[in-house]
Order: C-alpha cells, then structure tokens, then sequence
C-alpha cells in the first residue's frame, strides 16, 4: 500500500532495494556502493526508514530523507534530481510485506527498478539458524547477496550457506563484503536481473496486445504444400498466441504468482517467516 496524499517527481530514477536485518552494516556498505559504483554526473539519493537508527556512516550520504511506514503503507517520495534511489528498507520489520508495499510504491511515483540487493550479516545469520528461511525470503526477491560481516564465522557455515542456494537454482549474485567494500560495485549496481522472483517482471506484459502475433518454433518459417485430398491438419484445441496455449491455460505463460504474497483463509501468509524483531532484541 502507498500514501496516496505523498506527491510525484517528474524524474524516473533507477530504484535500488536494500534488504538486510538492521546492524548489518548495510549503510557503510552503500557508501562504498555509491562512491565505486556510479558514473560522473550520476546523482544518488537514499531513502532511510525513520525507524532507523543513525549512523555514522550516514554523513557520506550527500542526500538523504526518511520514508514512513504505517498500517502496510510506505510514505516516501522520490528526491528531486537523483538518477539513483537506494530505498534501505527497515531492518527490523517483514521484508515480504516492504516487497509487497515497494512493488506497488514504485507504480505510483513511475520510477524503474534497478536491483534489490541483500546485506546478510553472516555473523548473526551464523548464530541464529532459524533465520534461514527469512534469509531466503529476502534473497528469492534479490539480484545480488551481499556477504557481510564474516570475521570469526566458520568457513564451514559460509560454505554451506552459498551452496543450500546453488542447490536451489537461485540465479542471484553472491559477493564478499571485506571492511565494508565490495570488488567491483559496478557490477552490483548493473541493473540486470538476476532474482528468483518475477514479481517487479509482470508490468513488462500489461497492455501488450498480441493479437494475430504468431509464436513458432525454428522451422515454421517453410511453406506447407497443400494437398486438397489430405485431411485438415487439427490444432488440438489450442489457440493462436503462445505455444501450448488452449483455452484453459491462456495464463500459463504469464509470470507465475508470487507465493510469498498469497494469504489464506485465516488472513496469515502461505509462506510465513521468523519476526527478525525477536532476534535483534
């Protein structure tokens, strides 16, 4: 949900996403982000959570404002004259429920999304296991992971954590934080996707209209002799438009939905998730 009474900018930044439990270091981490990762004349902006502590790393920031959140809906506006939005979520909060509300805020002020990128503090992930599956809730939305904080943590637990994803077929990006720098923060930063998660894709077939499009294979392209004495060739039921589309998968080929939004009966989540509140104390 999204604070209708907020105003629109006229610019359309790239909108990066910051997940990460707070005291991940995932503001000393932006900084070097932004500092490596831009080119001249790019202008970067970062939205912070008003329940956010500071930070010391905040004064590298050259333009910062705070974003609200209440009852689910996310007040925030885009800053004036930024090519580049990092919107740090809040570290103490659903990150599914920030996804949820982003993806529909990033509709209203018209602005494209760059990446979301997760900070994991792997020193805090390391000693409470539990909170695997809100790592990987934050990861299946993410492009890029982010490994921070991995002094006195086991090269055992790094191992095993990188690899339980490989094992999932997630595409997104692993990289080492070392004293809050990244290797090459351009490549974080390049805005191709790389996460599980189709949820930002699905605006990419709205309105397209694909009537009389033909969908074919390699090899359509060679005429067919006619033969009048040769039976009509049945198209099985199916359907112009994509292949293997009939009239009871017309859906099938749009992106699939999301399983973390959906809500049952009851009004909780299908896919629920460990309180990182609880954790952080």
């Amino acid at each position: 949900m999204i604070d209708p009474d907020l105003p629109m900018t006229a610019e359309t930044p790239l909108v990066y996403i910051i997940l990460g439990a707070s005291g991940s270091g995932r503001r000393e981490v932006l900084a070097d982000l932004i500092d490596g990762g831009l080119a001249e004349g790019e202008r970067a902006a970062v939205l912070l959570s008003a329940n956010e502590a500071a930070s010391e790393h905040d004064a590298k920031f050259a333009n910062v404002t705070r974003w609200s959140w209440a009852e689910g809906a996310i007040g925030a506006v885009l800053p004036p004259g930024a090519t580049h939005v990092f919107f740090v979520t809040d570290g103490r909060l659903n990150p599914v429920d920030q996804i949820e509300a982003l993806q529909q805020w990033l509709k209203v002020v018209q602005a494209e999304l760059g990446r979301v990128i997760t900070v994991v503090n792997c020193q805090f992930a390391e000693k409470h296991p539990a909170l695997i599956t809100w790592y990987e809730a934050c990861i299946h939305f993410s492009d890029v992971t982010l490994l921070n904080r991995r002094e006195g943590v086991a090269n055992k637990w790094m191992s095993e954590f990188q690899t339980r994803f490989k094992e999932l077929c997630f595409p997104c990006l692993f990289e080492i934080v070392k004293n809050g720098r990244v290797k090459n923060p351009i490549i974080v930063l390049d805005p191709q996707a790389r996460r599980m998660s189709h949820i930002f894709d699905i605006d990419e077939w709205t309105g397209i209209d694909l009537e009389g499009v033909e969908f074919g294979t390699e090899g359509d392209d060679e005429p067919e002799i006619e033969d009048d004495d040769k039976p009509a060739k049945s198209d099985g039921g199916k359907k112009k438009g994509h292949p293997n589309q009939s009239p009871v998968d017309d859906d099938d080929w749009l992106p699939e939905k999301e399983a973390y939004f959906e809500i049952l009966p009851n009004g909780r989540r299908a896919k629920e998730i460990p309180d990182i509140a609880k954790y952080l104390g």
